[in-house]
């Protein structure tokens, strides 16, 4: 593709193979990557790639939730098909020498259209995130994480790699084909790390507990009450995490272990993280 240092290229796919090899290969390189979250519109996809001025769009045909087997539009000369880019491709590229405050990667958080994207610097995804992750997770060589929310490659990709940690991604949604799967998959895989959004947990409970059966005896970190109750029934800890798309690393977490933990509570902040609360009306702490 011809791309280099300091080029921006966006991802919109599916969580599979190919974006987490999409981000693998952008960052020893130096190229800058803008992933969107595939719940995005065209609009908000077409205004994000104009604000990173993004060279080319990494994207699939369709995505496994649908496989309507409909006709895609393709563009000779600007469109191109990743099996036949990359046959010819070498297995090795010498990495690029990076700045710590170097761009990594550009995050648009909001659904607006327009909204502007959040630019995340070398250190903070590469020291700072897996940092957070090895001690609110309490994560070592060896162990197996999924993760079932994208976040670019800070969370699903970067923070276990850089922690000696197997990572586990699967194409599909919360509950496709089936409600259970979520659980169907640390049972299958032995994952020992869970870590989702608040928002699939309250999707997944209203649901049932009819759903929740598996085997989660390898699992040793989810995320709280309902889960604590009805799926994991007491067995493991279930820690609340507080962080923003904005901020990268967590920025407020218990230690399993070694904090007293309540649903709906981050309990204290990370290391050199100092909150501070404001009025809403003034501004003022």
């Amino acid at each position: 593709m011809g791309s280099k240092k300091s080029d921006t290229l966006s991802v919109y796919t599916p969580t599979t193979e190919y974006a987490v090899a999409t981000f693998l290969a952008f960052a020893p390189i130096g190229v800058v990557h803008s992933v969107d979250f595939a719940g995005f519109s065209s609009e908000s996809l077409r205004d994000h790639i104009r604000d990173c001025k993004s060279r080319a769009l990494i994207t699939t045909v369709e995505d496994r939730r649908g496989r309507t087997g409909n006709t895609v539009s393709w563009t000779k000369g600007r469109d191109k098909r990743w099996r036949e880019e990359t046959i010819e491709v070498p297995s090795y590229y010498p990495p690029e020498v990076m700045s710590a405050e170097d761009p990594l990667f550009i995050l648009h958080v909001s659904l607006w259209i327009y909204r502007k994207g959040v630019v995340h610097i070398a250190v903070g995804c590469l020291l700072g995130a897996p940092l957070t992750v090895k001690y609110a997770s309490v994560v070592h060589p060896g162990r197996t994480g999924s993760h079932a929310w994208p976040m670019s490659a800070r969370s699903p990709v970067t923070c276990p790699l850089l922690n000696g940690v197997t990572t586990t991604v699967f194409e599909s949604t919360t509950i496709y084909p089936i409600p259970s799967r979520y659980w169907q998959v640390v049972e299958k895989h032995k994952i020992t790390h869970f870590y989702t959004a608040l928002t699939a947990i309250l999707f997944l409970r209203r649901l049932g507990e009819r759903h929740t059966q598996a085997d989660l005896s390898t699992a040793r970190v989810l995320a709280w009450d309902w889960c604590d109750e009805h799926v994991e029934k007491k067995q493991f800890a279930i820690v609340d995490t507080r962080w923003h798309a904005e901020t990268g690393p967590i920025t407020i977490t218990p230690f399993p272990g070694a904090f007293e933990t309540k649903p709906g509570s981050a309990t204290a902040p990370f290391f050199d993280i100092e909150p501070v609360i404001l009025d809403p009306v003034s501004d003022k702490a």
